[in-house]
C-alpha cells in the first residue's frame, strides 16, 4: 500500500514538474524540450501529457507543435482571485485604459512572492508589450509587484522584502534592498510605480495597486508598451490616470464574503403556478397579489399566519405585468391593459397606451417608466398616454424588470442576456453596471430593493435569490428547494418578509420529482425592510 503511495506521489510531482517547466516557458515547449528538461521517459512523458491536455490544464499548439498552458489553468487563476471576480471588476477599466493610451494594459494578482498575470488588453500598435497569461512576475522589478508591495502593511511588506530574491533580470533591475524600500515609500507617496526596462529591456511601465473597501490589496493593474512611446514624461502624466481607474476598481471589490440565509425558506400553502412572477404587497390590505403569467390568474396571499394563497381571478391571455393603483391591480396581458377592482369584476382599461411592453414600473411620482425595442436596441423612459417613450437610456440588451428607488435617485434594471445589474440615474445618459453575475450562476430574474441600498434578484437555475450590495458584491445568498425562482418583493407588517415566486414549466419529470415545490410562492425573513412599493395615481 505504502508503495502505491509513494508511486502517486511520484507521479503528481511529475505531472507538476511538467506543468511548470510549460509555465515558464513563454512562447511554449516540444515534447523533446520537456523531456530533455525533466529526464523523463518518452513513453511516461507521452501519457502525461496526454492526460493534462485532456482536462485542459495543457493545450498543444499544432502549428508550431509545441505545449502551452491551457485555459482551464487561468479559470483556476481567475476563480483563486474572484471573490467578487477580479477581472470582472477590471475589465472596463482596462479597455478604457488601452483607448486612452493605446498601449497595452494588464491585470495582475499578488501570489506569494510573485505577481499573477490575469487579464490583458492588446494596444493599438503591432509592436507592443504581450506577456502571456499566467505568468509569474518578480515583485521587484515590475510596476504591478511594487504597486502592490507599497499598498500592503508594512510588517507584510518587510517580510516579502525581506524572502524575495533580488536578481538582476536587466540592468535596470533593482538588486538592492535598501533602495527597493526607499521606491517604495515614494511609490505609496505618488500613487503609481514604474517598471523603467527592469524586466524586459526597451519597455517601459506604470501600475496602480487595486485596493478593497476593507483595505485589502487584491491585485494591480499597469499601462506597458515600448520605451521610444513611453517616454518618462508621458509616464509621469499616465501614472495619476492609473491610480485612480485602480481606485473605481477597488470600489467594486468588497472582502466580504457572500453569506448564507440564517432564515428558513417557507413554501405558503396553495396551488402551484406554471410560472409564478409580478408579487405585489398591497400594506393596506396585509396581502401580496401575485400571477401565473401562463395559466394566467391573479392569486392573492393573506398576511395571516399562516399565510395562505386564493386565486381570484383567471385570464384568457398570458399575463405580462402586474401594477398597482389604490384600488385595483391592472393587468397587461400582451398590448392590452385589464383593470380588477378590489373584490370587482375585470374591465378593459382603454386609457392606458397599448403598446408591447418588455419591462415596467412606477416611480415615486406616479408614472410608469417602461423597456421597449427600439431598432437594434433598448429604450427605458417613461410611458407617455400615447405609448411613447420619454428621454431616458438606450440599452444594449432588452431589461426584463426595473424598480425605482424610493427616493427616485435611481431605476434599478437587470439584463439577463449580459448578466448585468445597471443604475440609471436622472442626469446621466450613461447606465453604470454595478454587477454582473456569471451565466454559470442563473439567469437574472426579478427586482427589488431594500432600505440600505441593497438589490435583491432572483437566480433562475441558480437555485437561489441573492442580494448585490451598492459597491456590487454580492453580500448574500439565500438557497432555495426549487431551482427556478422568478420574481420577488418585500412585504409584511414590518416589510422585512421577501416573497419570492418560482416556475415549474421549464422542467423535465425528472427535476420535478428532485424539486416538488416547483411553482409555489415562498416567503422568508431577509432581516432587512424593503422600500415601500409605490401605487401609481393616474397618468
Amino acid at each position: 500500500m505504502a508503495s502505491r503511495n509513494t508511486e502517486g506521489t511520484a507521479s503528481l510531482d511529475k505531472a507538476l514538474d511538467v506543468l511548470d517547466a510549460v509555465g515558464s516557458a513563454a512562447r511554449g515547449l516540444s515534447q523533446a524540450e520537456i523531456a530533455e528538461r525533466l529526464a523523463l521517459p518518452k513513453t511516461t512523458l507521452y501519457r502525461m501529457l496526454a492526460t493534462l491536455v485532456a482536462r485542459g490544464l495543457l493545450r498543444r499548439d499544432p502549428l508550431r507543435r509545441v505545449y502551452c498552458l491551457g485555459f482551464r489553468c487561468f479559470e483556476y487563476a481567475r476563480q483563486a482571485h474572484a471573490m467578487p471576480d477580479l477581472v470582472a471588476a477590471a475589465g472596463v477599466e482596462l479597455r478604457t485604459l488601452r483607448d486612452l493610451t493605446g498601449e497595452t494594459t494588464y491585470l495582475a494578482a499578488l501570489d506569494g512572492l510573485e505577481a499573477l498575470s490575469l487579464d490583458r488588453c492588446d494596444g493599438a500598435h503591432s509592436q507592443r508589450s504581450s506577456s502571456v497569461l499566467g505568468q509569474r512576475k518578480p515583485l521587484h522589478c515590475t510596476s504591478q509587484g511594487k504597486a502592490m508591495l507599497a499598498a500592503l502593511d508594512a510588517p507584510q511588506r518587510e517580510q516579502i522584502v525581506r524572502d524575495i530574491p533580488l536578481t538582476a533580470v536587466t540592468p535596470h533591475s533593482i538588486t538592492d534592498r535598501r533602495r527597493l524600500q526607499a521606491e517604495l515609500k515614494v511609490t505609496a507617496a505618488r500613487g503609481y510605480a514604474i517598471d523603467d526596462e527592469e524586466i524586459v529591456l526597451g519597455v517601459r511601465c506604470c501600475g496602480a495597486p487595486i485596493v478593497d473597501a476593507a483595505g485589502q490589496v487584491r491585485g494591480a493593474i499597469s499601462v506597458a508598451g515600448p520605451a521610444f512611446r513611453l517616454t518618462m514624461k508621458r509616464v509621469e502624466l499616465l501614472g495619476p490616470e492609473v491610480a485612480q481607474a485602480a481606485r473605481r476598481i477597488g470600489a467594486q471589490l468588497d472582502a466580504a464574503k457572500p453569506r448564507a440565509a440564517d432564515s428558513p425558506v417557507e413554501p405558503i400553502d396553495g396551488s402551484w403556478a406554471f410560472h409564478g412572477a409580478f408579487p405585489l404587497w398591497l400594506p393596506r390590505q396585509s396581502c401580496l397579489l401575485w400571477a401565473d403569467t401562463l395559466a394566467p390568474a391573479l392569486h392573492r396571499t393573506h398576511g395571516s399566519a399562516p399565510p395562505r394563497d386564493d386565486c381570484i381571478a383567471d385570464f384568457d391571455a398570458p399575463i405580462f405585468a402586474l401594477l398597482r393603483e389604490p384600488s385595483a391591480t391592472l393587468v397587461l396581458q400582451h398590448e392590452a391593459w385589464l383593470r380588477v377592482p378590489d373584490g370587482g369584476t375585470p374591465e378593459a382599461a382603454r386609457e392606458l397606451p397599448r403598446r408591447r411592453l418588455q419591462a415596467v414600473t412606477v416611480a415615486p411620482d406616479g408614472r410608469l417608466w417602461a423597456c421597449v425595442a427600439d431598432g437594434e436596441r433598448w429604450h427605458v423612459g417613461a410611458l407617455g398616454d400615447d405609448g411613447s417613450i420619454g428621454a431616458g437610456w438606450r440599452l444594449a440588451d432588452p431589461a426584463s424588470a426595473l424598480a425605482w428607488a424610493a427616493d427616485g435617485s435611481q431605476l434599478c434594471a437587470i439584463t439577463p442576456d449580459s448578466g448585468d445589474v445597471l443604475s440609471l440615474r436622472p442626469g446621466s445618459a450613461t447606465p453604470r453596471r454595478v454587477a454582473t453575475v456569471p451565466k454559470g450562476s442563473g439567469r437574472l430574474s426579478g427586482l427589488a430593493l431594500d432600505h440600505d441600498g441593497g438589490l435583491w434578484t432572483a437566480l433562475s437555475d441558480g437555485w437561489s435569490v441573492v442580494r448585490i450590495a451598492p459597491d456590487g458584491a454580492i453580500d448574500r445568498v439565500v438557497g432555495l428547494p426549487v431551482p427556478c425562482p422568478t420574481d420577488l418583493a418585500f412585504g409584511g407588517p414590518r416589510g422585512d418578509q421577501l416573497f419570492v415566486a418560482s416556475a415549474r414549466d421549464t422542467l423535465s419529470m425528472d427535476a420535478l420529482g428532485a424539486a416538488p415545490l416547483s411553482g409555489r410562492l415562498f416567503v422568508l425573513d431577509a432581516g432587512v425592510a424593503g422600500a415601500p412599493a409605490h401605487e401609481r395615481r393616474g397618468m
